[in-house]
């Protein structure tokens, strides 16, 4: 039974989005094709009529959530300084830290990009540096903006790697406040 055009992009999109969340809460390289599948109520084999390859599934996965990562924190020019420092906030938050299926896919899944091919890498730069470059924008100060993100991300992956909810907290915190009279800083210069 052949289905429809429409119907073929609706699993594809189902098959991402399961595979973004599940990747994200569990990483991406345990994962199998089978699973995959099975999560969307499809077999293993029909898993190739979409992606040509576990690799590839991985490529979009990264483009999908570095895109939406972008919309969230980036806005394309959409945003200012008081809304950066809010949503900053939220990703310096405990719920991003014991939630990474429904937050940035960076701290989940950075040291599995960094293991990747050259096509997820350059991938994950083209988005990366777009988010940086929105907030270079805002911040006025290009090395603020890489300062900035990498403590965002760092902090997050530093967080998850603890075990007391305590220190977690202390971590955030920590980050927060240094990233606060880093852009107190700014304004001054």
């Amino acid at each position: 039974m052949r289905y429809s055009a429409g119907h073929k992009l609706e699993t594809k999109e189902k098959l991402l989005q399961s595979s973004s969340l599940s990747a994200k809460r569990n990483g991406f390289s345990s994962m199998g094709v089978d699973g995959l599948m099975k999560a969307i109520g499809l077999s293993g084999a029909a898993f190739y009529s979409h992606f040509s390859s576990k690799d590839a599934l991985f490529a979009a996965i990264v483009e999908r959530e570095l895109c939406q990562s972008l919309e969230r924190l980036g806005g394309q020019g959409t945003q200012d300084r008081e809304r950066l420092e809010r949503c900053l906030k939220l990703y310096l938050s405990m719920a991003h830290v014991e939630q990474p299926e429904l937050g940035c896919a960076l701290p989940a899944l950075g040291a599995e990009i960094a293991r990747s091919d050259n096509v997820v890498r350059e991938q994950a730069e083209l988005w990366i540096c777009k988010l940086q470059e929105s907030w270079a924008q805002i911040l006025e100060s290009d090395s603020l903006a890489w300062a900035i993100l990498s403590q965002c991300v760092g902090a997050l992956v530093v967080a998850r790697m603890l075990a007391s909810p305590q220190v977690q907290q202390r971590v955030l915190k920590s980050c927060h406040e240094e990233i606060g009279n880093q852009l107190a800083a700014s304004r001054v210069q």
